[in-house]
């Protein structure tokens, strides 16, 4: 949409921004400066970085509230759940809405008046137009030109392959747990640092977030990074195992192939089309039940 706009296709925007989680591939930051420099810029479009802290750290940090990640669980029982997902309202959307209040003109605590608002463009192709809807808050207007546009994700890669931007890469945490086994290996294949930094991480958060545990209210179980619920260094990313297939097959529904294990959810989590339909199983990462 940016490059969309800085060409003329689509009508100027005022503002591009980036809600930074702090632990972003360093691709997606190399991609970012590009963008800024080669599309933005002479376009005169100011690209806004955004961020309400660093993910991974605040993870680790007894002392910071912890906004829970979709972590894999393993309860004593033996029986698999899923943490709920709080990362994206707090690592994206409320820095994004705080950036645009102070772009109205109206920060928080302040009262914006029903005539105000801004137009916010969400990048959802028609792959996804079931996850095209409205803003949640009156100040903030969703349109989603790609869909407008009849745009597929082909028809979107196409247009970036044309433009030099073919290797435009996926942006999410470079821990998220709905990673692919293809995007761990190419982390683990291609990025030796960013992969030992992840596998520290996944070891990490065995037993629950740092804040919790520190308050003696440990994980009733375990927390995996990997949908298998096995320590990354240790899980089967290069090939789809059985056992596996089975396991995806009954926690997804018949309906599901193997697609998602290996390629990870489609859209990532750009803050309006992350994932959000699996129910947790557990009401913390901290303090499960």
């Amino acid at each position: 949409m940016l490059a969309l706009s800085a060409e003329g296709i689509l009508p100027k925007v005022d503002y591009a921004i980036f809600a930074d989680t702090g632990w972003e591939p360093n691709a997606v930051y190399s991609h970012l400066d590009r963008l800024e420099q080669e599309v933005a810029k002479p376009a005169g479009i100011p690209i806004l970085r955004v961020t309400s802290g660093n993910i991974r750290n605040d993870a680790l940090d007894p002392d910071h509230r912890f906004a829970s990640m979709p972590l894999y669980i393993l309860n004593q029982d033996g029986k698999a759940g899923m943490t709920r997902r709080q990362c994206t309202g707090e690592y994206k959307i409320k820095p994004i809405k705080k950036q645009v209040r102070e772009l109205l003109g109206y920060p928080y605590p302040a009262r914006i008046p029903r005539d105000v608002f801004v137009e916010q463009w969400v990048g959802i192709s028609t792959d996804e137009f079931h996850r095209a809807k409205d803003a949640d808050v009156k100040y903030m207007r969703n349109r989603h030109p790609l869909i407008d546009m009849g745009w597929s994700r082909k028809d979107c890669i196409r247009y970036l392959s044309s433009l030099g931007l073919a290797d435009t890469p996926k942006s999410s945490c470079l821990g998220c747990p709905f990673h692919g086994n293809a995007q761990w290996r190419n982390i683990r294949d291609n990025s030796p640092a960013e992969w030992a930094d992840v596998v520290e991480f996944d070891a990490a958060i065995r037993k629950g977030n740092a804040r919790a545990n520190a308050t003696g209210n440990r994980l009733l179980g375990e927390a995996f990074l990997h949908r298998s619920r096995i320590p990354l260094s240790e899980a089967p990313i290069d090939h789809v195992t059985a056992a596996e297939w089975a396991a995806l097959q009954q926690e997804l529904g018949a309906e599901e192939d193997a697609e998602q294990l290996e390629e990870g959810v489609t859209d990532g989590c750009s803050p309006w089309t992350c994932r959000g339909e699996i129910a947790a199983t557990q009401d913390d990462f901290g303090l499960a039940t």
